[in-house]
């Protein structure tokens, strides 16, 4: 039976919950003058949510539904910024969705279903909780692909994001059915004492394989990233700055719980299946990226070779190389939110700043847009000092330590090869001319242009000052 500490722990899912309810009655009568309310409430309850999750949980690791839902620093440290880039989707959204008509009620219920998930997952003790926390996800991010009817791109990719989906999560919970069959427990604490110590049954190991299918296809890492450009170009960009965002940062925690509290005894039987979906994601990331013209779709494969970075330090199965591919998907998911952030900002009604070409000669435009954009793709890029090269210096660093010195060789190579885009871009944007006839907004929304100066900067801020994060994400694990 459930009791009243289980429900102190679970706090922020059930206040995040009720909430939700709440701005979906109110959205119900609000006039559409009267929606920019609910934009606010929806900003304010994430921050109330992050309040709830850093300061009024105190402890180390406690359980909660007979070890169904796991609290610990792992789960808080990708909570807080899951809600942090959420808020910031919410910022950069309102003017784009405001010009297409697409500011609604249902994009910010749907994106705070879709945190929900978020926290399930990162949280998530067993086997089940990791599934419905995963749908409740890939639900909400289906609807929200979708969000906007009139446009049959967008459209086409909820389609195929939908079927693909689908696919995946029925592998995943095929391979969590074998799992069970073969050691009897959904718990993934008890995982560790079912698995035999003597002889792998093939059951166990066929259900392996489908579960990390199921976390590469979540991730987009190659070959299972069908879905990334196409969702990436076709959905509203704030709904792509989401999925680029916070639900990497579930992805990773879902990896997590998965591999090391549920099967970190198998180690040894996942970590190559790890180490070719990172050169697989590495490869064709970095060299599809190249020829792209469209910067959203750039983006997408952009994704998929970091997702390949991210890889490595899951290989090193050990404290440290957890503790930096958090630090990783927490570095990515902040360079992703700024990247699409200028993109939002330079659109406006009936013009969609997507192609690369619509980026020529930014810099004479709108100087400070400009800037912002470089820090951006100069962070992705892993140039130092910017946030982005310690995140991969971290992970390059955990694949040698795990023996593996020629990945880390891999990684670097392609870390070089793909300077080429992101700088191909900076290129357009600082010594080309501007396209004739080619606009942009040069004044947007002032509390986006703040929002977003202080996410550009906060990336070279975090290059300077790296040291309190990844000892917050080392301690997380030792802890």
């Amino acid at each position: 039976m459930p009791t009243f500490n289980d429900i102190l722990i679970m706090v922020p899912e059930f206040f995040l919950v009720a909430a939700a309810c709440v701005l979906l009655l109110a959205d119900a009568f609000m006039k559409p003058s009267e929606r920019v309310y609910l934009h606010w409430m929806s900003i304010a309850v994430l921050a109330v949510t992050i309040y709830l999750v850093v300061f009024k949980q105190t402890g180390g690791t406690v359980t909660a539904f007979n070890g169904m839902f796991i609290r610990d620093g792992v789960a808080s440290i990708l909570k807080v910024f899951a809600l942090l880039t959420t808020i910031l989707v919410f910022i950069y959204a309102r003017p784009y969705l405001q010009d297409r008509k697409l500011f609604v009620g249902e994009f910010y219920t749907l994106t705070i279903f879709a945190v929900i998930g978020v926290m399930l997952l990162v949280s998530a003790g067993n086997l089940i909780m990791i599934y419905l926390g995963l749908e409740l996800l890939t639900l909400s991010s289906y609807a929200l692909v979708a969000l906007n009817r009139d446009s049959s791109l967008s459209s086409e990719a909820a389609i195929k994001y939908f079927v693909l989906g689908a696919l995946s999560s029925g592998m995943l919970l095929y391979g969590m059915s074998m799992v069970y069959g073969a050691t009897g427990t959904l718990s993934l604490a008890q995982l560790h004492t079912a698995i035999p110590s003597s002889t792998m049954p093939h059951l166990l190991v066929f259900g392996l394989i489908f579960m990390i299918i199921g976390i590469a296809f979540k991730l987009g890492a190659a070959p299972f990233h069908m879905w990334i450009p196409d969702v990436y170009q076709g959905a509203p960009t704030p709904v792509t700055t989401f999925i680029g965002s916070a639900s990497k940062l579930a992805a990773f925690g879902m990896a997590y719980r998965l591999l090391e509290t549920g099967m970190g005894d198998l180690a040894q039987h996942w970590q190559l299946m790890l180490a070719a979906l990172a050169v697989l994601s590495l490869a064709i990331g970095n060299l599809v990226a190249i020829v792209q013209t469209n910067i959203k779709r750039l983006l997408a494969y952009s994704t998929i070779s970091h997702m390949g970075y991210l890889l490595l330090g899951l290989v090193n199965a050990t404290p440290e190389g957890y503790s930096a591919a958090m630090f990783y998907a927490i570095s990515y998911a902040l360079m992703s939110t700024a990247a699409f952030g200028v993109i939002l900002a330079l659109s406006r009604a009936g013009f969609e700043s997507e192609e690369i070409d619509d980026f020529k000669g930014l810099n004479q435009r709108s100087p400070w847009m400009a800037f912002l954009m470089m820090l951006a793709l100069f962070s992705l890029a892993g140039v130092p000092p910017m946030f982005g090269f310690f995140a991969k210096l971290l992970v390059l660093q955990a694949a040698i330590h795990a023996g593996m010195m020629w990945l880390a060789i891999v990684g670097a190579v392609f870390a070089i090869i793909g300077l080429y885009y992101y700088l191909r871009v900076v290129k357009v944007m600082y010594f080309d001319k501007p396209v004739e006839g080619a606009q942009v907004r040069l004044q947007p929304d002032f509390t986006l242009r703040v929002a977003l100066s202080l996410n550009a900067l906060v990336l070279l801020a975090l290059g300077l000052w790296w040291g309190p994060l990844l000892g917050w994400c080392k301690q997380a694990f030792v802890g």
